[in-house]
């Protein structure tokens, strides 16, 4: 597989020192991805069975295994304003037209719950058709994201893959990624893709390579056909993010607004809905959009540095494994690897 390299450039910034001033705008540079693997950073959310996000834990709970050796965790932070930049990644091909509004304004809400206006939290905004868009560059100013998302309408193709390759080559970068602030995407859409000029394994490679961590809102709706769930499952899981289904069949087990329940246990005979459809669809999209801010913001922050044969070839990749041993009853999201080392020859920064 031809995989798409990250952009040449100075190598990518190092945490900076504990006390040092952090940067209050992005540089306005093209970005320079170049992520070194020599401190390896691995974002992690942990739930319960039930979805719950567990908060208590401390870093010797936590157990890291890089190609089934035990690493010493060098640091651990688990802070609710950890610095972020995120891309909202959004779907306007005509498959997202049925509840587009309900999506558009989930966007938004999600877009100020993560841009607050703090200095810490910077993001941008694609929109993805036939083509991909960078529709609003990183800026920590929500609101010009807001704004162009009230003004979108769907249409035409789906270059998911595109979008993504985008996000992580094309975009004014900020001081101190990967490690401070985190990258982040997220993508609003059904995982479709039929138009650009990348493929799912070149994206899911490239974003482990810039350490993005990518959370999906599906937008498929219960009893719709969703072939493309495997494709959001795969880049949220591989690189340690989750999917939020909030229309999912759990939607409308206890309510007969849109489709109506059995009258007679199986029978195919069904009594009229009542209406409370549009209400649960609404509190259903809030629920994602609050449990995605959750995910993202609530992360344990680990830090190891690997044995790497620094020889190695640039297509090898290590294995990770976060692991709690004494909660056997949790879900652990983290990414599953990286690439060590970087791909030579990347073409220069545009």
């Amino acid at each position: 597989m031809c995989v798409a390299a990250p952009q040449q450039g100075p190598p990518a910034a190092q945490a900076p020192p504990a006390g040092e001033p952090q940067a209050t705008e992005p540089v306005s540079v093209p970005l320079t991805f170049r992520a070194q693997a020599n401190d390896v950073i691995v974002p992690v959310t942990v739930t319960d069975l039930q979805g719950k996000f567990v908060s208590n834990l401390t870093k010797d709970d936590f157990r890291v295994l890089d190609e089934g050796r035990p690493q010493l965790i060098r640091y651990f932070t688990h802070t609710p304003d950890q610095p972020i930049v995120v891309g909202f990644l959004v779907d306007l091909s005509n498959s997202a037209k049925t509840f587009w509004p309900t999506y558009q304004e989930a966007t938004r809400d999600l877009i100020w719950d993560l841009l607050p206006g703090n200095q810490k939290y910077s993001g941008y905004l694609i929109s993805y058709g036939t083509e991909a868009t960078l529709d609003v560059d990183t800026t920590t100013d929500g609101t010009k994201l807001a704004d162009r998302v009230a003004k979108m309408k769907p249409g035409g193709g789906s270059s998911l893959y595109d979008a993504i390759y985008l996000a992580c080559t094309r975009r004014i970068a900020v001081p101190g990624e990967p490690f401070e602030p985190r990258r982040v995407i997220v993508v609003i859409g059904d995982g479709h893709n039929n138009s650009g000029g990348h493929n799912l394994g070149e994206v899911v490679e490239l974003a482990k390579r810039e350490q993005v961590t990518i959370y999906g809102m599906s937008t498929v709706s219960y009893g719709a056909d969703n072939d493309n769930q495997a494709i959001l499952e795969r880049l949220a899981f591989e690189t340690g993010g989750k999917v939020e289904y909030p229309l999912g069949p759990e939607l409308y087990k206890d309510i007969n607004g849109f489709i109506s329940k059995p009258m007679d246990a199986g029978n195919y005979q069904y009594e009229a809905g009542t209406g409370g459809y549009a209400g649960e669809v609404s509190r259903a999209v809030i629920n994602a959009v609050a449990n995605l801010q959750g995910n993202i913001t609530t992360q344990y922050i680990l830090r190891y540095v690997p044995d790497i044969d620094p020889g190695a070839s640039e297509k090898d990749f290590r294995k990770i494994k976060v692991e709690l041993p004494a909660y056997p009853n949790t879900r652990v999201y983290a990414r599953d690897g990286y690439y060590p080392n970087p791909v030579p020859g990347a073409p220069p920064s545009q």
